[in-house]
């Protein structure tokens, strides 16, 4: 995910990679003892952690070491790998991750894109992993996967207390080669399990079409290195077309790259206007990311942002610039909510550390991680209507569009 800005838009904590040196360090052979690191392991509200304080760690080590019965089947690395995870999981954010050797292997491969897959971004909502969206024309979106669906099995394997980053580990595989899903719609009881084949994933980009009743439509399928160039010969045609009525359609849009967001709201925004800011908590001062002022329309434009709970991330970025700075309204149901930065940090050669650095905030200061966005106008759209071919959210702002001048 994530141009010069590669930043991962997943929630804010730092780990003090003391603690991780700490626990690292302690403990290879004979008894545990206490190291003079931990004079360096700082906790955020700026207390240090005391040997007595860590004492209960030792204790329990101790008396796992002394009697369980499964003590002899694991290596002191095992030890270390699960107390790191232990530690990564009491901040209690699904994006923050720590990676063992061979996780750390997998997670590479993936953001490298040597895999095939089912085409869909996944995410934890309120403790459940759910679909962000599938992607146009993925095996996913052909089986009928749909954005909010829960999964709740992969191959069998219950995803209860499972990250997203393991979940895609297990969904992720060679081309060709299937892979059982269990989805539970919201609402409902009773599973769905599909079986889909992997295949490479193309990520679509763009689609721009200029409709003959004066509308223009855009729909932004993803945020990629390319978009902003791609976004910028659509707004041509658009501004060629003569037309001044303009529908951007971001519903299933996963997000992707801050820079591209960015790039594409500066259209539309003076310069100096807020698009985003980067909020690091206590650990840095803010970063906000202002218009870089290319906007070419006045006040003739008439705009409206489709959006869904498939809308996430760098979507959710560019919906909340343009609906808070009066550029558009928005139309559809509340938007993901997943506003965070996460970094990957290597903890030993073979380890690593994804940790959320920083929240995403709306220029009026709104949470996108906490809440997501609320239309100006609530359109759902139902089972019946897809089934139907009916789209309510678009036919909404056509409407709109069609009774202004």
């Amino acid at each position: 995910m994530p141009a010069s800005n590669k930043k991962f838009l997943y929630l804010a904590v730092i780990l003090p990679t003391a603690v991780i040196a700490f626990i690292i360090g302690l403990y290879f052979g004979g008894n545990p003892t206490i190291s003079s690191e931990i004079g360096n392991a700082q906790a955020t509200d700026g207390q240090f952690v005391t040997g007595d304080q860590f004492a209960p760690f030792w204790k329990a080590w101790s008396i796992l070491e002394q009697k369980d019965v499964n003590a002899a089947s694991t290596t002191v690395s095992d030890r270390i790998w699960g107390a790191i995870s232990g530690l990564t999981a009491s901040y209690g954010d699904p994006y923050t991750v720590f990676f063992p050797p061979q996780q750390a292997k997998m997670f590479e491969e993936n953001i490298a894109g040597n895999f095939g897959g089912v085409g869909m971004e996944i995410g934890v909502k309120d403790g459940q992993l759910v679909v962000v969206a599938p992607l146009k024309d993925s095996p996913a979106a052909k089986a009928g996967v749909k954005a909010g669906e829960a999964i709740v099995a992969i191959n069998g394997t219950s995803t209860d207390q499972m990250s997203s980053d393991e979940a895609v580990s297990l969904i992720r595989g060679p081309k060709g080669t299937p892979v059982k899903i269990s989805f539970l719609d919201p609402g409902t009881t009773k599973p769905i399990e599909r079986t889909i084949i992997r295949d490479t994933i193309n990520i679509p980009t763009l689609d721009a079409t200029a409709r003959p009743d004066g509308i223009f439509v855009i729909k932004l399928y993803s945020f990629t290195a390319q978009s902003p160039d791609l976004f910028r010969n659509a707004l041509r045609q658009f501004v060629l077309s003569g037309d001044h009525k303009l529908i951007l359609d971001l519903r299933g849009n996963p997000g992707g790259y801050l820079d591209a967001a960015w790039d594409m709201a500066s259209w539309f925004l003076p310069a100096g206007k807020v698009v985003v800011t980067e909020a690091f908590g206590n650990h840095a001062a803010p970063q906000v990311y202002r218009s870089k002022g290319y906007n070419v329309f006045n006040s003739n434009l008439q705009m409206y942002v489709l959006v869904d709970n498939g809308s996430a991330s760098a979507a959710e970025i560019l919906a909340g610039a343009l609906q808070e700075q009066g550029i558009a309204k928005l139309i559809g149901v509340k938007t993901f909510g997943k506003g965070s930065v996460q970094e990957l940090v290597p903890i030993t050669d073979n380890t690593s550390l994804k940790v959320t650095i920083a929240l995403w905030l709306t220029p009026n200061g709104h949470n996108l991680n906490h809440d997501g966005l609320d239309p100006d106008y609530v359109v759902p759209t139902t089972n019946a209507d897809v089934q139907a071919g009916h789209d309510p959210v678009m036919d909404k702002a056509v409407s709109l569009l069609s009774q202004q001048p």
